[in-house]
């Protein structure tokens, strides 16, 4: 497990990341990736749609291009500081203070739950994918973004020692183990050279 990949030592990390990562986070996870996933859900505006892991808000500025209202959670003080910040409390966002791993959602309560750069910090990542499935209505769509595991040798090192990273048969485990029968991945990058982002999405079974 990634020094990283424990909630006390994730919260304290972004209590001082929040400062500076909306400026250092399009050099890994830009608008035209972003887009491009949101694509892959085929929205039609009415669907209800959650979050997890949202930050400073970055993926839900993106979501509500197509909806008119998103639930965002995050375990991060600061990072939801930021958050209001951009769409105030009382504005098209709904957001809740939360753990992916124990989500405060009824069962079936979403059409639609996205988390991008959030999977890596979570220690028990099945448990957090069984809480999404729960969480999800039958049929509707969850879409993961994480970071790709790196081919150097060096990198794969570095990566292990700090947060989860993960390649698409490590995704098909998780996603199986959390009760997904129907996914496909996808891997993004922001420009040549630049970290990977592998992409899931699924559907929940009927």
């Amino acid at each position: 497990m990634g020094i990283l990949e424990h909630k006390g030592r994730a919260r304290i990390f972004y209590k001082y990341l929040s400062q500076v990562y909306d400026r250092i986070n399009p050099f890994i996870w830009n608008e035209a990736m972003r887009d491009e996933a949101i694509g892959w859900l085929e929205l039609d505006g009415d669907e209800k749609i959650l979050d997890v892991g949202c930050g400073t808000g970055f993926a839900t500025e993106g979501l509500l291009a197509q909806v008119d209202t998103v639930y965002g959670l995050d375990q991060s003080a600061h990072q939801l500081e930021k958050a209001y910040a951009k769409f105030g409390r009382g504005g098209p966002v709904k957001f809740h203070r939360g753990d992916a791993e124990r989500l405060p959602f009824r069962d079936d309560s979403f059409d639609v739950v996205w988390s991008s750069g959030s999977i890596e910090y979570w220690p028990n990542p099945v448990d957090a994918l069984e809480e999404i499935r729960r969480i999800t209505k039958p049929g509707g769509r969850v879409l993961i973004v994480g970071p790709d595991y790196p081919n150097n040798t060096l990198f794969q090192k570095m990566a292990d020692a700090i947060m989860l990273f993960y390649d698409e048969a490590e995704a098909d485990r998780m996603f199986r183990e959390a009760g997904f029968t129907e996914f496909e991945h996808h891997i993004q990058q922001a420009r040549p050279g630049s970290p990977r982002a592998i992409t899931t999405v699924a559907t929940i079974p009927e």
